[in-house]
This record gives C-alpha cells, sequence and structure tokens, in this order.
C-alpha cells in the first residue's frame, strides 16, 4: 500500500513541479517585456549570493537565453565578502555544472562592516553599499550591460512599506533603473514572482543554498517586521498583497502631494468653461 501511494503521487509531483517552472519563467519573461530588461546581444551580470533568489534568477535566464527570440549572453559573479565560514566550493562548482562561465570576486567588506556597525544595529544599508560599489566596477571590467539582482515581488513590497513607514517618501525597488554614476542598467527580472514559488522551486531545484551570516542573520530587522505584517493582511485578506503590488503599477500622480511630480500650478479653468451655479432653493 505504501509503494502504491508513493507511484500515485509522483506524476502528481511532476504536474505541479512544472507548472511552477512555467509560471516564474512566464512571469520573469513579462516582466522582462514590460521594461525592456534585456535587450539582443546584452551581455547580463547575474549577481549569484548563494541564496534562493539569485539562484533562481540564474536558472530561469539560462532557460530564457535557449528560447528567447533575442541572444544575450550570462556571466555570474559572486563576492566573496569571506564571512566566517562561507564554504567557497559551492559556487564553483554548481556553475561549472552549469557550464556558466563566471567570476568570484574576493574582498573583505565582512570586516568592514562589523568594524563598522555597532552591535545590534542594522547592518544592510552598510553592506548593500560595499557591494554595489564592487559589483560596479567588475561589472565594468567585464563589459557587461545589463546588472541582474535577484529581488522578487515581496522585496519590492517591504521596500515601499519601509519607506512609507520609516523614510517618509512613497518609494520602492525599481525593476530597471540607471546606476548613480550612469554607467550601468541595473534590472531586477524577479519583480512579479512570489517569494513562496522561489522557495519552492529552490527545493525543487535542490540549490546548494549559502546562508548569509550578516544581514539574513539578523532578527531585529524592521524589513522582517514588514514581511510579517504583509504577510498577515495576505492571510486575512487574500488578495491584498497583490492589489498593494498593482497599485505601484498604477500611480495617479494629480492625487498625491508632489509638486514635483505633477505642476498642480498649471491648473486653470478655461475661460467660459465654467457652469453656473444655481442659486440654492431658500
Amino acid at each position: 500500500m505504501i509503494e502504491a501511494s508513493v507511484e500515485i503521487r509522483k506524476p502528481k509531483e511532476a504536474y505541479e513541479a512544472n507548472k511552477l517552472a512555467k509560471r516564474l519563467r512566464r512571469l520573469v519573461g513579462q516582466a522582462i517585456g514590460d521594461y525592456d530588461m534585456i535587450r539582443d546581444g546584452d551581455k547580463v551580470m547575474v549577481c549569484l549570493s548563494g541564496g534562493k533568489d539569485s539562484y533562481g534568477l540564474l536558472d530561469v535566464l539560462l532557460h530564457l537565453k535557449e528560447h528567447a527570440p533575442i541572444a544575450f549572453d550570462i556571466v555570474a559573479v559572486n563576492l566573496d565578502q569571506k564571512q566566517p565560514g562561507f564554504p567557497e566550493h559551492v559556487l564553483p562548482e554548481y556553475l561549472r555544472s552549469r557550464g556558466v562561465p563566471y567570476r568570484i570576486v574576493e574582498q573583505d567588506t565582512y570586516s568592514v562592516v562589523k568594524r563598522l556597525i555597532p552591535e545590534g544595529r542594522t547592518m544592510c544599508s552598510l553592506c548593500s553599499r560595499l557591494r554595489r560599489g564592487v559589483l560596479y566596477r567588475v561589472a565594468g571590467e567585464l563589459g557587461a550591460t545589463r546588472i541582474a539582482l535577484g529581488h522578487h515581488r515581496g522585496d519590492i513590497l517591504e521596500t515601499f512599506f519601509l519607506n512609507l513607514f520609516h523614510g517618509g517618501k512613497l518609494k520602492a525597488m525599481s525593476p530597471k533603473l540607471l546606476s548613480d554614476d550612469g554607467r550601468h542598467i541595473v534590472i531586477r527580472p524577479l519583480a512579479y514572482c512570489d517569494e513562496a514559488d522561489l522557495i519552492a522551486y529552490a527545493d525543487m531545484r535542490r540549490f546548494p543554498i549559502i546562508p548569509c551570516t550578516l544581514c539574513g542573520s539578523q532578527e531585529n530587522l524592521q524589513r522582517k517586521q514588514v514581511k510579517a505584517l504583509l504577510a498577515a493582511w495576505e492571510k486575512a485578506h487574500p488578495g491584498r498583497v497583490e492589489s498593494i503590488f498593482r497599485s505601484l503599477q498604477n500611480v495617479t500622480a494629480s492625487h498625491l502631494l508632489d509638486n514635483q511630480l505633477f505642476d498642480f500650478g498649471a491648473l486653470s479653468v478655461e475661460p467660459g468653461s465654467q457652469i453656473a451655479q444655481q442659486a440654492p432653493d431658500s
């Protein structure tokens, strides 16, 4: 009876796995198309951290590279930040097994972050800035025309609420942006993807996940609190997270209060266009 039940489950598991892979590929392809992320002849530098999201990004882009109507190249780059216990062999072995050109960049940003950030304070901001500077430099050396990051829909929404609650800004993560120095295009092809799907995909594909001992190890992050808030909203009101995400794509500038975004001073009534007001009944 046990053997029979295992055999019954296998086709269903295969079906669900295939459906998940197709969904992620479709959403990544849709995001690439919606925001003109990758063009014919591009060299895409995929930033591979060893986490589920960047593995998923690389895997889906490799599939699209083989099936897309345009030709583009992929190179994977990992920044070895010299975190204690980091398994240096894992990523090179994985990338060689996939036949992916890669570069491992060694720079001890771990010590810098630990030295400058007091114990208990959030490390993300400094860690991110240091990584970004290194990755921009490497992109120039490799001749990459696109820098692909593994941020997903949840990351975008969490950033939106972090800026709303703590920064006083209506600002999220852009799916495509020009770097501060104006030399690089940064893209986020997972912008439409749900984190739960990426978790399931990583498990299905058996990616060799490498835990982060910097930002990912901090339990008191505001981002984790926002993640919990969004999860609670979604549990109580299914579909709310999707609705919030759609709102970021459907902005009415005239109904906000930013006069840099909308020229309120230019609003006027054309002569003769006013409708005469009828006096109210006495």
